[in-house]
């Protein structure tokens, strides 16, 4: 019999990822420089390049990295037209080389994680601006963007997954899409109309239950599938 898989969940807090994988019977565990919300033990307060990506683990799940100065959506802050030109204007109160701090910060932990000496590695990242483009691993694929309602949660965020040893995701309990503009689409689009707040950014990374219990039973059982075959 194949003995369970060793799963990292990194970067996040909520645990959900992490239960719906030791639903399936695996050994998991979390990190995050937070403490886990659900209080588990199977969580470690850690940055995830200290170390831990090389204690032996069969399949990597890098949930929330630092992905805002990395996405296309945050590039008009980092740079103007062209590439490193000076950006037309800055968020309030921030500085450039505070912008730049946190973009090489993104840039390592993704690389980190992206390198690690796993076998199979799932990112979860928007698509990335140009210049975090330049600054990855030339066998970084193109990611593959899901949808949490393709995984029945009525719920709009374009989510891209990098993905290294693992297959696509398939959809699994796809819901049918509300009339656009109707009071259940405002719904389904909650994550975008969350107010700013000290609340926000945790509560727009939180993993969806369905897409989650989706990549443990699809990624574990491949994997599983690989282990058993080895």
């Amino acid at each position: 019999m194949t003995a369970p898989l060793r799963v990292l969940i990194a970067c996040e807090t909520s645990g959900i990822a992490r239960r719906a994988f030791q639903a399936l019977g695996h050994d998991v565990w979390s990190c995050d420089l937070l403490p886990a919300e659900d209080g588990s033990n199977h969580h470690i307060r850690c940055d995830v390049r200290d170390g831990i990506l090389t204690e032996g683990w069969d399949l990597l799940a890098v949930m929330h990295p630092p992905c805002t100065r990395l996405c296309r959506s945050g590039r008009r802050w980092m740079s103007g037209p062209g590439k490193w030109t000076p950006p037309k204007r800055l968020p309030n109160g921030r500085t450039l080389d505070s912008m730049k701090a946190e973009f090489e910060d993104g840039v390592s932990i993704f690389t980190a994680c992206w390198t690690a000496p796993i076998e199979r590695v799932a990112i979860e990242n928007p698509e990335m601006n140009d210049l975090a483009r330049d600054r990855m691993p030339g066998d970084l694929p193109t990611p593959q963007m899901v949808q949490p309602f393709w995984f029945g949660e009525p719920e709009y965020k374009n989510t891209g997954w990098y993905l290294r040893g693992l297959p696509e995701l398939t959809e699994t309990n796809r819901l049918p899409e509300p009339e656009r503009g109707s009071d259940e689409w405002k719904r389904w689009n909650r994550v975008h109309r969350l107010p700013p707040g000290p609340e926000r950014t945790r509560l727009r990374n939180r993993s969806f239950p369905g897409m989650m219990q989706a990549a443990a039973e699809q990624w574990g059982g491949y994997a599983m599938q690989q282990e058993s075959a080895a």
